[in-house]
């Protein structure tokens, strides 16, 4: 019993010293190990660490990408001298720990103040330069680009890497809102009055293009319908004059017969004529010769 309780002892100090000496680095972790305040060891890679108790302590700093994302937006002034409200977002994270630590203290607080600061700067310079359709659409990813870099070669004064600036939104005050929309809409029903007046003078043009093309060819098909008539006419009047001439009593008797019937076709058409009239010949002689005189 005697020599357990010394056994007991010693291995109770052992894992107490184990428990000081030995610590654990995460893979999302930088480490740094202390002696006196001073830095003695930088730990980038994960696993087992040892450290001298007592002398040595040990603190932990992230190494995962965050995000700056301000819950406000900034008010910055554009080329022409226009306010604009600007959300951004910034991605960065630790890289070179020691420094980090050395410059604000491992303080993160501390950093991210200054790399807001830092942006804050880069954008109001670059916004300065810009117009609002540059920031918009035209140029939006070269500036962010260009605030980027100016932002990294800053940050990595104290350890840290810009990885990505980002805009989520640019507009414009609630007062200057009110006003450019409503310029947008009268410059809009100004373009669309316009429009409409084009459309309208163009109508009429087509309109009248239309009509005058349709008299045109109107005109043209009644010249052309009437010369066609008139070599109808002429034709029909040939083949009549030649077929008529071959038997010229046929035809008087012909039209005759014809003229009879058109007469006599109602019962109520009555003539009034000498029976010796020139009309009746061929009622009184079917020859169509005239009629003896009286007294001979």
């Amino acid at each position: 019993m005697e020599r357990i309780i010394p056994v007991l002892v010693a291995a109770g100090l052992a894992i107490a010293i184990a428990g000081l000496s030995l610590f654990t680095v995460d893979q999302r972790q930088y480490a740094l190990v202390f002696q006196f305040g001073e830095v003695v060891r930088v730990l980038k890679e994960p696993g087992i660490q040892f450290k001298v108790p007592l002398l040595q302590n040990v603190r932990y700093f992230d190494k995962r990408i965050q995000t700056i994302d301000p819950e406000a937006p900034e008010l910055f002034n554009t080329r022409e001298k226009k306010n604009v409200l600007v959300d951004s977002y910034v991605k960065w994270r630790v890289v070179d720990v020691e420094q980090f630590y050395k410059s604000v203290g491992g303080n993160e607080t501390a950093a991210v103040a200054r790399l807001r600061q830092t942006i804050n700067d880069g954008l109001r310079a670059e916004f300065g330069q810009k117009t609002v359709t540059d920031v918009i659409a035209g140029q939006r990813d070269q500036v962010m680009e260009v605030v980027r870099r100016r932002a990294d070669a800053d940050a990595r004064k104290i350890g840290v890497e810009i990885l990505d600036v980002r805009l989520k939104r640019v507009d414009f005050p609630d007062k200057i809102s009110d006003s450019v929309y409503d310029r947008m809409q009268s410059e809009r029903r100004t373009v669309a009055n316009q429009l409409r007046s084009e459309g309208a003078a163009e109508a009429e043009r087509i309109r009248a293009e239309a009509d005058r093309e349709r008299d045109v060819l109107l005109a043209e098909a009644y010249r052309k319908a009437q010369e066609m008539k008139g070599e109808g006419d002429a034709q029909a009047a040939a083949i009549y004059g030649a077929a008529y001439g071959k038997n010229p009593e046929f035809y008087a008797f012909w039209r005759s017969m014809d003229a009879y019937k058109e007469s006599f076709k109602s019962k109520s058409d009555v003539l009034v004529l000498e029976p010796s009239n020139e009309f009746f010949r061929y009622f009184r002689n079917p020859q169509g010769t005239a009629a003896p005189a009286k007294g001979k």
